[in-house]
């Protein structure tokens, strides 16, 4: 099957091409953000084929994922040569994110599109989502196992956050400096530099990870973030708000969720001190991870998705 989708969310994208398929990947010359085009710090197969404009529109394509509102308004049919998502070729919208609006006012670009298919990655924002009469579906986050990466050597905690400072309290920049009374936090991700942290490239930033105490996830109101599964998969304990979609995706044993802050920094404590309780708490985030966002049970329910709408 001839896959058509641009390259958004690098984590996801890197497990979402592992599949049986080609990947057809836009491309342009200066890989801007509608033509980044193949990963440069994530592995990628060969059957992740870049493709310019000119050549998008001349290729057979047998569904096309969409993950931005502009795609749905128009980019996809000037790249694809005047064809249609859903009309002309078969389309699913795939929704990274949680909606960010009043809960009366949560209204999907792709609501009431009986040509179309939106797949949430939790159940969470299915549920919060207003997709009206649009079909939706869940499929769950897979991740390409990175391996039991965790020394917990460094008695600090790492949070991923990207662009924390613009996004601040949605993903609970705020509260740092509450959990940096219990143990240094060095901070990564997109724009971490604003906030003396540090954007590291894919290849180096798992392992940086894995030689810190704990994850910490702070995080008020996005999507399941990909890095805390990648954390849970290097058999990282976990410390972070009860919100969202967490509670589901992180067993009693891998760690602390709550939603009290003087909770969870004794839970960051708890950590600092007792390593081997931590490592106790990571073995069973990387059982529980394996178990609920392998990469086999993800392709499995893409192939599913993929084949009843093309």
């Amino acid at each position: 099957m001839n896959i058509f989708l641009w390259h958004v969310h690098g984590s996801w994208t890197t497990a979402f091409v592992q599949g049986d398929h080609r990947y057809l990947i836009p491309v342009d010359d200066r890989r801007s953000v509608d033509g980044l085009g193949r990963a440069q710090t994530y592995r990628w197969p060969k059957t992740a084929v870049e493709v310019t404009e000119a050549q998008a529109a001349e290729e057979p394509v047998d569904v096309v994922v969409l993950q931005r509102p502009h795609e749905l308004a128009g980019l996809a049919e000037q790249w694809l040569g005047g064809r249609r998502p859903g009309r002309d070729v078969p389309a699913v919208y795939l929704e990274h994110n949680a909606p960010q609006a009043r809960i009366a006012e949560m209204r999907h670009p792709a609501a009431d599109r009986a040509d179309l298919t939106v797949v949430h990655v939790t159940h969470f924002n299915q549920l919060f989502w207003d997709c009206g009469l649009t079909e939706t579906r869940v499929i769950e986050h897979g991740v390409v196992d990175p391996g039991p990466l965790y020394t917990g050597q460094l008695p600090r905690c790492v949070a991923v956050i990207n662009e924390a400072a613009r996004r601040g309290r949605v993903t609970g920049t705020d509260l740092l400096p509450r959990f940096r009374d219990a143990a240094p936090v060095d901070l990564f991700g997109i724009d971490a530099e604003r906030l003396n942290g540090q954007d590291l490239p894919q290849d180096r930033l798992h392992g940086e990870m894995a030689l810190r105490r704990l994850y910490l996830h702070p995080v008020r109101w996005t999507s399941l973030g990909l890095s805390l599964i990648e954390a849970m998969f290097m058999g990282m304990p976990v410390v972070a708000l009860n919100t969202t979609e967490v509670s589901d995706a992180v067993p009693r044993d891998a760690g602390f969720v709550s939603n009290r802050i003087d909770s969870l920094v004794d839970g960051v404590r708890a950590f600092i001190r007792e390593p081997e309780h931590a490592r106790m708490c990571g073995m069973a985030g990387r059982r529980a991870a394996h178990q609920r966002f392998g990469l086999n049970r993800f392709l499995r329910d893409w192939d599913d998705v993929l084949e009843a709408v093309a």
